[in-house]
């Protein structure tokens, strides 16, 4: 782990992404997510510069959604972006059971865990026809959420990542994260996946996101806080 020199800019926000009910003991629970719960918490504690929280805001009829397609959960399918034809900018999509479905309690954020100590709440996946696994921007780059203004108003250096699925939102959100010109960072024992291959951290060490834990990451804070 490197810590950054007392002389370097040193800007830390924290990114927790869909720390939801749906997520965490609903209708799409990853694995071992309410373990997290105590962790992500504790990181709330730390002295960053923004804390920022995430959720999936869907509409009902979601192209992420199998019901919206009428096939099987957890088939896939290819999706194209709005107005597109086919063969142009083609994703494979997976089909989700209905989750996180706007202003329902599946999209709340899940018991427990400390919303409160949130600075702001960004919403993604609101578009019924674009999907949207990273807190920057859909996968087309057509429009951008407010995070990325955000973390720039805000003089941000380094985004410390937590919360669900690693092998999906945190991912894509880590890979933009660096896209957009940030030191990133993954909390390892503040997330969960999905799929239990592990993929996800060879994935992301190649684009140059860096992993620590908790307590790595607590400990960069404290100087942090010293230092300003």
């Amino acid at each position: 782990m490197a810590i950054p020199p007392s002389s370097a800019p040193f800007v830390p926000a924290l990114l927790v992404i869909d720390m939801q009910h749906d997520f965490v003991h609903g209708s799409l629970a990853v694995p071992g997510a309410p373990q997290i719960i105590d962790v992500v918490n504790k990181l709330l504690s730390f002295p960053f510069a923004s804390k920022i929280g995430t959720k999936d805001f869907h509409p009902s009829n979601h192209i992420s959604f199998a019901a919206t397609h009428r096939k099987p959960e957890f088939s896939k399918i290819t999706i194209y972006p709005p107005g597109g034809t086919e063969g142009e900018r083609a994703l494979e999509q997976v089909l989700w059971p209905v989750h996180c479905v706007a202003s329902t309690p599946g999209s709340e954020f899940v018991h427990g865990f400390n919303h409160e100590a949130l600075d702001i709440v960004v919403h993604k996946g609101t578009h019924p026809d674009i999907e949207s696994y990273s807190a920057f921007r859909d996968p087309w780059h057509l429009s951008n959420t407010e995070l990325p203004d955000l973390l720039q108003a805000r003089g941000v250096t380094d985004v410390f990542i937590a919360g669900l699925a690693g092998d999906y939102c945190v991912k894509c959100s880590a890979i933009d994260s660096v896209l957009f010109g940030y030191k990133t960072w993954v909390i390892q024992d503040a997330i969960r996946s999905v799929s239990d291959t592990g993929s996800e951290w060879e994935v992301m060490e190649k684009e140059g996101i860096l992993e620590l834990d908790s307590i790595q990451t607590g400990e960069m804070l404290r100087n942090y806080s010293i230092e300003k």
